[in-house]
Formats: C-alpha cells, structure tokens, sequence
C-alpha cells in the first residue's frame, strides 16, 4: 500500500470524524436552546400570572390599596426585573451571566410571592390573593420545576459534549462555549 493511499485514508477519516463531531456538538446546542424554549414558556406563564394580579394603577382607587402599596409595588418591582432577565436570556439562552441574572431575578419574583403568602397568615381582612391564583402560582411552579430540570439536563449533556477529548479541539476552533443551566431556589447551577 502506498504513503498517498494511507494518507488520503487517514484524512478522509479525520474529515468525517470532523463532520461526525461537529453536528453531534450542534445537535446539543439546539437541544438546550429547545429546552430553553420549553422554560421560557414556563417562566412567561409565571409573568403572565403575576401580571393579571396587580391592580391597574390608574383604574383601581387608592384607598383600595392602603395598606398594601408596598406588596403591590414591590411584585410589581420583581415582575419588572424578571421580565427584563428573561427578554436577555431568551436573547442568548446559552449565556453563562445572561442565565445567572435570570436565576436571581427568578429568586426575587418568589421571595415577593411568598411575602404575599407569609403576610396574609396576619391580616383578619383575609388574604390579598385569592385562592385560585395561589393554587395557579403552585401549578406553575411544578411545570417550571420540570422544565428548569429538562433545560439543566440539557446543559450539561452539552458542556460534557464540548469538553470531550478531542471534540474540544472542534468546540474551540468553532465557538462552542461552556453554558450554565438556570439556577433553581436553593440550589446551585449545573
């Protein structure tokens, strides 16, 4: 067997090892960006929720709200953040610091849910939400659970993808980079 031959073997290996490699590095990338897709539906549904609740400030009378002007302003305030961190995470879903807001900001939303929980065990008025939204926000918070999950799972199939030996070599040469998945309340990201 000649040299040539040999070589022309070995490249055209090479070359559809390189091609094999390559769009199994893709294929995980587009699997954590559908993943995304599938969280960013859960995670606008929680804003959509959020929104239906506040009182619309120019149509509700202020003596309505006394009392509650700081609970309103305040989910109103983390519903704001949220939405912005989503918008940019939808944007690059794959983005290390993108994704780390958007867990913070997720944190923020819940904590000023759960004040509404909290301080409604106080107030003989009754609660300031009513049952069925209550019950909506623990619906919603399974379903988020799930697809954060899936998304996380997703991630790290894809960091382990582009870390291999030696398609780290391809990841490199085409801009494959390390991505986080999103951080979930008490827990640290994949």
């Amino acid at each position: 067997m000649s040299s040539s031959l040999v070589l022309w073997i070995v490249a055209a290996v090479l070359l559809f090892w390189s091609v094999g490699a390559y769009n199994r590095l893709v294929r995980l990338r587009a699997e954590a960006n559908t993943a995304f897709a599938a969280l960013d539906a859960e995670l606008t549904r929680q804003v959509d929720l959020v929104q239906a609740c506040l009182p619309p400030p120019d149509e509700a009378p202020a003596s309505q709200f006394d009392g509650l002007s700081s609970f309103w302003s305040g989910l109103q305030g983390a519903v704001a953040q949220f939405s912005a961190s989503l918008a940019a995470a939808r944007a690059r879903p794959l983005d290390p610091e993108g994704l780390a807001a958007l867990g913070f900001a997720h944190d923020v939303l819940a904590m000023a849910w759960e004040r509404a929980e909290r301080d409604d065990a106080h107030d003989l008025a009754g609660p300031r939400l009513p049952d069925t939204v209550t019950a909506k926000r623990a619906e919603l918070g399974i379903q988020t659970h799930a697809a954060t999950e899936a998304f996380n799972q997703a991630v790290v199939r894809y960091n382990e993808g582009i870390a291999q030996f030696p398609a780290m070599l391809l990841a490199s040469l085409f801009g494959f980079k390390p991505a986080r998945g999103m951080r979930q309340r008490g827990t640290a990201p994949h």
